[in-house]
């Protein structure tokens, strides 16, 4: 397998699915191309937000948003760009201690990117709910959308240090699941495709909430885009037929 195409099952493995043209929100979200984490040649590459910075207020405060967007996401593409570099410089020079040092700090920028990118196209400026099949399912696999609700916020609320709160598509069981991701990488599950993300990194919310991360959380839980979420099930889906 070649770079190009390493890189393109590993964007697909990580969820990084283009969204279809259903709707206003998502075509601005396909054209803008955040779900596109890499460019022709394998490097991992950050695309515009497909919103402005003020857009998510007052549940994410402008200056977060910047700051959480450039810097934070953005250093996670950099990182990752330099670790790829590196792992394959080491391989060709057959230092594998350098290698597996390598491997490691990618698997940490490359997951923030993955998940980051997710995560923009997840919130909207107004209240929706999930709807059809992907409604269908969460009754199926949580009883109701309010347990899906409380389970999800209970979940990224107690992720211990930094972390996120995942909702995704497990396609072994052909059913949802939630995890408690720590850092970007940790206590994932293998096959699993996220569909919702919520960042508890400190930098996500301090501004704003200082130390009160289930206010932000609560906060999140009110702006979720649904719509994006439904998206990503049906495509996550047809990617494992």
């Amino acid at each position: 397998m070649n770079r190009k195409d390493f890189m393109k099952n590993s964007a697909i493995l990580g969820g990084a699915s283009i969204l279809p043209l259903n709707n206003v929100f998502t075509q601005n979200v396909t054209e803008n191309g955040i779900d596109k984490l890499v460019d022709i040649e394998g490097n991992f590459i950050q695309n515009p937000l497909p919103y402005n910075t003020n857009f998510l207020e007052p549940h994410m405060d402008e200056e977060t948003l910047h700051l959480h967007f450039k810097f934070h996401h953005g250093g996670a593409v950099k990182g990752a760009n330099k670790d790829l570099a590196k792992v394959k410089f080491h391989l060709k020079s057959g230092d594998l201690d350098q290698v597996d040092l390598w491997t490691r700090k990618l698997a940490y920028h490359f997951s923030s990117h993955v998940l980051h990118s997710i995560f923009w196209s997840n919130l909207s400026n107004k209240k929706t709910e999930p709807r059809t099949e992907l409604l269908k399912q969460i009754e199926k696999d949580f009883g109701s959308f309010n347990t899906l609700i409380g389970y999800i916020s209970k979940i990224a609320k107690s992720v211990e240090g930094s972390g996120w709160g995942i909702l995704g598509y497990q396609p072994y069981s052909a059913s949802l699941t939630l995890l408690q991701c720590e850092n970007h990488q940790k206590l994932t599950q293998w096959g699993v495709i996220p569909l919702l993300v919520i960042d508890v990194w400190e930098h996500a919310y301090y501004l704003k909430y200082k130390n009160k991360r289930a206010d932000f959380v609560d906060a999140l839980l009110e702006i979720i885009n649904w719509d994006n979420v439904a998206e990503r099930f049906e495509i996550a889906k047809k990617l494992v037929k």
